[in-house]
């Protein structure tokens, strides 16, 4: 860490202009080049952000995984997010990674988004400093973090291909902010998306260059979103210095020949490998130190049947196959970002405080908190409930160390005090899931799981081992392999008509003792390789099993380039009865004192890869939590989804309690609130709307190849201020289990521009436990001769009281929340005449105002 730029030009010194040229491009899927001359090693890099998955997909490497982003920045506490930060760059460590690809600083722009579970939120303020504290967290540790993905890559339509046209103002003052925040927390790397903005490839942008790295100084690595470098010249003129995956790619030779014909000048290359070679050194990576660095053991590259470096079809695409999950880290407090690695059970304990701290209660009805001592029967209600969804889909996806269920977690709270009862209710919508080893055995050694065989082209068996279930992404290559195969022992719990079916591309079959069900041809519709290589379609049959009577399913697919490796074998019975379902849990509902009914979307509804059409969870979830509520005025809803949803039962709900995704130890997490022992500490980082047709900004479909911002500055409750329309929920809004009077507003009568301003908000306890208070600071400029938001948030501090206690929040505003970017001059400026400030527990509930002059800055 301590390599001066000297040292660096020498080092550089002793590489030809083609050695140079080679370093830029990737070795393999997830590592950069080694040089001798210099004394570099690769550095490894891996998805993130709610977890550190490593090289390679394999259930048997696990990870610890972390709340989504959207929960994280729900937090809207940057001490915790710090923390939690370091617990990521704890378990990067110990799986030997060097480079996070976290955090998305991507925004929620529609509701939408189908990735936007690893986005933080629709507001550049607060993604700026929830990511930067992130940011801080990771690098804290001697782990480098990613900023991605730059810039405007807010939704996942033709995500390899769209071009997204904004004006200026709505790129610098929205957009970009969260990057800017991210580099001046010292990010190391900035990720260029996929997408084009106003006409140019991000890979190849101008953006790049300026802000990035003249205006702000950024002088860390732009490295490309997997495949996203589809030129050698026009990305090797512009900004980017690392292209990703490799060893293949536009780069690479291709590139030290244009270096050597001229057509890449050589100083843009120099800038390139110098910018590596300084990140290599903050690594110490550089010069002969720690030059074999490897992951300890237990690290995925010591697991078994595990590649670190793709085969034939490397990942070319999304940070990477798969990815996530964390270790030890800190604990949460006032001052808490404590270096140097944790213990696991610490991890766990902050990952679990991290769910309490995120979840919001969106409305309560003196349900919660729950009183274990005056509980008999509890009845847990949905299959959300007993199989959480804890992450979303896509390249973010992790195998987690743990999976604790709300219906574990309520049952872990209540043994031995009280009764607890679950009812599945109806099969919420969606694909049958793989095949797991509660449903299956190995038909070799009859053990739990399924049997991998790769198979040569003659059929004959390569290779052979027993995994865990039928989701094998990335099975193991070995010499002549030909053809993957799934075998499974299924044992059916339940008779009738089964769909069974196999996921992958390519030509793929599915047999039943010996029978086909399904055989063809099936070629990919999309090179995406969140797609290709992590959600591959499933093809389905039906067939009659027959409760416990075993039966034996054999899936295969042929090895062929541009088709991946991912094989997926999966197995639904047949659906209950609707209407039966739906009595069966208001039954259980009424007979229980309490009941909780948990219901959320699946990850065919939220996933990289692809948009959302709709925010509905389904009829038969949303008949299920009104059936509850009827037969039960204590029912507490709880939504699990990273996003916002419909909630057409909202009001007649005793509690609603948005989960999110929450990670491994979202049962225990979401038990300390429903009980509690926690508040529920979360705002919400995102307006939600009644109906997604009330939302001001919905399209993420481009038209003929763009997309169009229209709405310029005016996205999430900047929107819907400006459209005079009310969200069910908005920006910012989150109950406690206490109340809370705004008694008094404070700020200077002038401040002048470029100075940041003070803003202090009196607050009082007026409930009966003591509580978190998130005090929001809202900014209006309604006589500004420019296009404004109605308001726009500028700061917020978070204080605690005792009940009656009355505290005194002080909320900086930074200078920058005062600006606004100039069309006509390219800069920054900042417009006199009367501000007003607006104090508030969310974007639409703001009770106190006041007003401040700017003055213009004193001259020098």
């Amino acid at each position: 860490m301590g390599t001066s730029d000297e040292e660096i030009d020498r080092l550089l010194g002793k590489l030809t202009p083609r050695a140079r040229a080679l370093l830029l491009n990737g070795a393999t899927t997830w590592r950069t080049r080694a040089e001798a001359a210099v004394g570099l090693r690769e550095l490894v890099m891996s998805d993130g952000p709610a977890g550190v998955r490593g090289e390679a997909w394999d259930e048997r490497s696990t990870s610890l995984l972390l709340p989504s982003a959207s929960a994280l920045a729900a937090t809207w506490d940057e001490a915790l997010v710090e923390d939690l930060g370091g617990l990521l760059a704890a378990e990067a460590r110990r799986k030997g990674v060097d480079v996070l690809l976290a955090p998305t600083l991507n925004l929620h722009r529609s509701p939408l988004g189908g990735r936007h579970f690893e986005c933080l939120s629709e507001d550049p303020e607060l993604t700026g400093r929830i990511g930067a504290a992130l940011v801080r967290g990771i690098q804290a540790h001697g782990v480098a973090a990613t900023a991605k993905h730059y810039v405007a890559n807010d939704s996942e339509t033709d995500r390899l291909t769209v071009d997204v046209r904004l004006g200026e103002r709505a790129l610098r003052e929205v957009y970009l902010a969260p990057f800017e925040a991210a580099v001046t927390a010292g990010v190391r790397l900035v990720m260029a998306g996929y997408n084009a903005v106003n006409g140019t490839t991000m890979t190849a942008n101008a953006l790049l260059t300026d802000p990035l790295k003249r205006e702000w100084g950024f002088d860390g690595v732009v490295v490309s979103d997997w495949g996203a470098v589809r030129g050698t010249t026009d990305t090797a003129r512009a900004g980017l210095d690392l292209a990703m995956p490799g060893p293949d790619g536009p780069w690479g030779e291709a590139l030290a020949r244009a270096v050597a014909e001229g057509a890449v000048p050589e100083p843009a290359v120099d800038d390139k490998a110098r910018r590596l070679l300084r990140l290599a050194a903050w690594l110490g990576a550089l010069g002969g130190r720690d030059a074999s660095r490897s992951p300890v053991p237990g690290g995925p590259a010591d697991s078994p049947g595990v590649d670190g470096a793709a085969g034939p079809d490397p990942w070319p695409g999304a940070e990477g196959r798969p990815d996530r999950g964390p270790g030890p880290g800190p604990a949460h407090g006032a001052e808490s970002s404590a270096p140097g690695p944790r213990r696991a059970g610490d991890g766990r304990a902050l990952a679990r405080r991290a769910v309490a701290a995120g979840a919001v209660l969106l409305a309560n009805r003196d349900v919660l908190p729950l009183d274990p001592e005056r509980l008999g029967t509890v009845a847990v209600i949905g299959a959300h409930a007993a199989r959480t969804r804890i992450q979303g889909g896509g390249s973010a996806g992790v195998f987690p160390q743990d999976e604790v269920s709300v219906l574990d977690g309520i049952r872990a709270e209540l043994r031995g005090r009280a009764r607890v009862v679950h009812v599945p209710g109806p099969r919420p919508d969606g694909p049958a899931p793989p095949l797991d080893p509660d449903t299956c055995t190995d038909p070799r050694s009859g053990l739990p799981g399924v049997l991998l065989r790769m198979l040569d082209a003659d059929g004959r068996e390569l290779y052979a081992e027993r995994r865990r279930g039928g989701r094998l992404l990335e099975p193991r290559l070995v010499p002549g392999a030909h053809t993957v195969e799934i075998r499974a022992r299924l044992c059916p719990r339940t008779g009738g008509s089964w769909s069974l079916g196999v996921a992958g591309f390519g030509r793929m079959s599915l047999t039943r003792d010996g029978r086909t069900l399904l055989e063809g041809d099936f070629r990919p519709s999309t090179d995406d390789p969140a797609v290709v290589h992590v959600n591959p379609p499933a093809r389905y049959a039906t067939a009659d099993l027959t409760a416990g009577r075993d039966t034996l399913l054999v899936a295969r697919r042929e090895l062929a380039p541009g088709t991946g490796r991912a094989t997926v074998l999966v197995a639904a019975p047949p659906a209950p009865d609707v209407t039966a379902s739906l009595a069966e849990a208001a039954r259980a509902a009424g007979a229980a004192d309490a009941a909780v009914v948990v219901v959320g979307t699946t990850e065919h509804g939220e996933s990289e890869g692809h948009d959302r059409t709709g925010l509905a969870l389904g009829a038969t979830q949303d008949a299920l939590v009104r059936a509850v509520a009827a037969a039960n005025p204590r029912t507490v809803a709880v939504v699990n989804s990273g996003g916002p949803v419909e909630l057409p039962w909202r009001e007649q709900a005793g509690a609603v309690l948005l989960a999110w995704f929450p990670g491994q130890e979202g049962g225990g997490g979401l038990a300390d609130v429903l009980f509690g022992h926690a508040e529920p500490g979360g705002r919400l980082p995102t307006t939600w709307p009644a109906v997604l047709a009330d939302a001001p900004v919905t399209r993420t479909r481009p038209d003929g190849g763009r997309l169009d911002y229209d709405e310029g500055l005016h996205l999430g409750h900047r929107g819907w201020l400006r459209h005079h329309r009310t969200p069910a929920y908005w920006f910012g809004h989150g109950l406690g289990y206490t109340t809370w009077r705004y008694e008094e507003l404070t700020v200077p009568p002038a401040t002048r521009a470029g100075d940041d301003l003070t803003v202090r908000v009196r607050v009082r306890n007026t409930g009966a436990r003591a509580g978190r208070e998130v005090v929001q600071v809202y900014l209006a400029r309604p006589a500004s001769a420019l296009d404004r938001p109605a308001r726009w948030l500028a700061g917020y501090a978070a204080v605690r009281a005792r009940p009656g206690e009355t505290v005194t929040a002080t909320v900086r505003v930074p200078a920058r929340a005062l600006r606004h970017w100039s069309v006509a001059e390219h800069a920054w400026r900042t417009e006199t005449g009367p501000c007003l400030v607006l104090a508030g527990r969310s974007a639409g509930d703001v009770p106190l105002a006041a007003e401040v002059e700017v003055v213009p800055a004193a001259s020098a």
